[in-house]
């Protein structure tokens, strides 16, 4: 018996033991995760909204005078908040940035609530030290995309569970340097507390945690970075914010946009860090009380203003908001050049509607699982039969599919026009025997894999896989150069208008004939939203269409123009998609 027959049978099957938990626990506590996503989402909204409706130069002012007195009376921190802030709201990214800001401080705040009693616990007993130290071992190793999967399993898109898989990836380090600070409180101060008839908690309150503070707040702040530093990665399952403009930005090699919204996130961190670290500063022991007193009251001022400022501004944003609304509409898509252009088109129209309109980028799995379970209304980006057909045969039974937007599209190997070679069956040593792919588990990728082991000439060959945005960028690189490239490929694309691109023919149809890119609802759409059904059962354009609108969002307008700017120039068109 050879090594490979030993090895397979002695497999444990740990990947299949972890989804059947999975899905169990998921059942079990359906009705208790939903009332954590439902609770969670109002009050990350309500506060979201809250921060939205002070108006921004009042929130600038007032974040300035907070650092102002946070550093010392010193000009370097507010000088820099007030010029980041500044440059942030003139990016147009100030919404972006109050999502995040929401996102870090409840991610921050659960882990603190939680994260310091743990660490006491393991302060005081050895035992529980031994337990915790190997799950905070794996907390903090474990790869944080990892914690997205079981987070939308239990409590599906949006911003709860970028909050949950933050508070897991940021909560070891408040823990830890709890543990530690308390355990490196002098032992004579604790024995001479013990002497004067100290109770635990008197000791604890009293003597070990004021001690222990710069410590503890040492992890605090380690755990508000990393809470902020998640951001990116929690928006691949819906949570809003700065993270998700990067995300777009990776997704189409936009250089530019990647380096502001970076920029943003390091102002918000500098800010952030500097906040929290001020609070570990010690006090001057020279401060009168009338001084304290007074720093007390301006505090106290400051905060009721914000606080009074931000839920009257709430209260009128949502009544206004309710007024002119005729109801919210969630549409999911991928962040493919094709979907972000029809996605915002049929938002657009909506919204011209009357409807308030959320349009949430996902992957491409996530979209799918958010569309059976109800979590989005609707979305236009179903690649069938091929490209989507495994998500689609999972769900279909849970899902309304509503047929073609959009017919001529086509997935294939693709290669510059200059390259020798027209056929898959004629590819040899080019391009060093490497496929570029785009994310791996996307359909034109599992095709690929495929067509690896139905040619005989690929049987040296691989796919390299990555993501669409450093697709484009290898390809772009690859023809200012002449040099040979072979990429999976996909039209409608925008790379087809800027460059002379082929398809490889395949003899073989191991990449499937043509493609439909379909609208697909949430069953009862019909019933709960009947004009919104309307609109997406009759919503079908060209390819031409689509071209026009990447090709605009690809010279640097923003989607939502793009999209404006479309259906100002085909008033006919989108009014057939709104007739009854």
């Amino acid at each position: 018996m050879d090594q490979l027959t030993i090895t397979a049978i002695s497999k444990l099957p740990v990947a299949n033991w972890v989804e059947s938990f999975t899905d169990w626990l998921t059942k079990a506590g359906s009705a208790f995760f939903d009332q954590i996503q439902t609770g969670g989402q109002g009050m990350m909204n309500a506060l979201t909204q809250g921060l939205l409706a002070i108006p921004i130069p009042v929130f600038i002012g007032l974040l300035t005078i907070a650092a102002f007195f946070v550093s010392g009376r010193r000009w370097s921190l507010p000088t820099f908040t007030l010029v980041g802030t500044l440059f942030i709201w003139n990016q147009g990214l100030w919404s972006n940035l109050m999502n995040t800001v929401t996102l870090v401080l409840f991610a921050s705040l659960v882990s603190i609530l939680i994260g310091v009693p743990l660490g006491i616990w393991m302060a005081k007993s050895d035992t529980m030290q031994t337990i915790q130290k190997p799950l905070l071992d794996f907390m903090q190793t474990m790869p944080g995309f990892v914690y997205l999967i079981p987070a939308v399993a239990f409590f599906g898109i949006g911003v709860v569970p970028g909050v949950v898989a933050s508070v897991i990836f940021a909560l070891p380090p408040t823990v830890r340097m709890t543990n530690l600070g308390i355990r490196q409180v002098d032992g004579e101060l604790v024995e001479a507390a013990d002497s004067f008839g100290s109770t635990g908690w008197q000791k604890l309150f009293k003597v070990e945690l004021p001690l222990a503070k710069s410590t503890i707040m040492a992890g605090i702040n380690q755990t508000t970075m990393l809470a902020l530093s998640m951001v990116v990665i929690a928006s691949m399952i819906g949570a809003p914010g700065l993270g998700r403009g990067v995300l777009s930005a990776l997704q189409r090699a936009q250089v530019g946009n990647g380096f502001v919204y970076g920029v943003a996130l390091v102002i918000l961190a500098i800010i952030v860090d500097r906040f929290t670290q001020s609070l570990n500063r010690p006090r001057k022991l020279s401060e009168d009380r009338q001084t304290k007193k007074k720093r007390r009251r301006f505090n106290l001022s400051l905060v009721t203003a914000m606080l009074v400022i931000a839920v009257g501004s709430a209260i009128t944003t949502q009544r206004s908001a309710a007024s002119s609304s005729r109801g919210t509409v969630k549409l999911s898509y991928v962040q493919w050049d094709t979907e972000v252009a029809s996605t915002n088109v049929i938002g657009e129209v909506l919204r011209q509607m009357g409807y308030q309109v959320e349009l949430t980028p996902l992957d491409n799995a996530i979209m799918w699982q958010s569309m059976a379970k109800g979590e989005s209304d609707g979305m236009v980006s179903a690649w069938l039969p091929n490209t989507h057909g495994a998500q689609y045969q999972k769900y279909r039974t849970q899902v309304d599919n509503l047929g073609a937007n959009l017919t001529g599209a086509k997935i294939g190997l693709v290669v510059p026009i200059y390259m020798k070679v027209n056929s898959i069956s004629e590819l040899t040593d080019q391009a060093d025997q490497t496929i570029t792919g785009i994310e791996p588990g996307a359909g034109v990728v599992t095709a690929t894999d495929r067509a690896l082991k139905k040619y005989p000439n690929l049987a040296n060959w691989s796919v390299a896989t990555s993501s669409t945005g450093a697709m484009t960028v290898a390809l772009q690189k690859a023809i200012k150069a002449k040099q040979p490239i072979v990429i999976t490929g996909w039209s409608p694309h925008w790379l087809f208008a800027k460059y002379d691109l082929k398809y490889l023919a395949d003899p073989q149809q191991v990449m499937g004939q043509g493609e439909t890119i379909n609208t697909i609802v949430r069953k009862d759409l019909k019933q709960d939203q009947p004009e919104v059904y309307r609109v997406l059962d009759n919503f079908h354009w060209s390819v031409k269409d689509m071209q026009s609108v990447m090709l605009a969002i690809n010279r640097g307008m923003s989607p939502e123009k793009a999209a404006q700017k479309w259906i100002k120039a085909h008033p006919k068109q989108v009014k057939a998609w709104q007739v009854k």
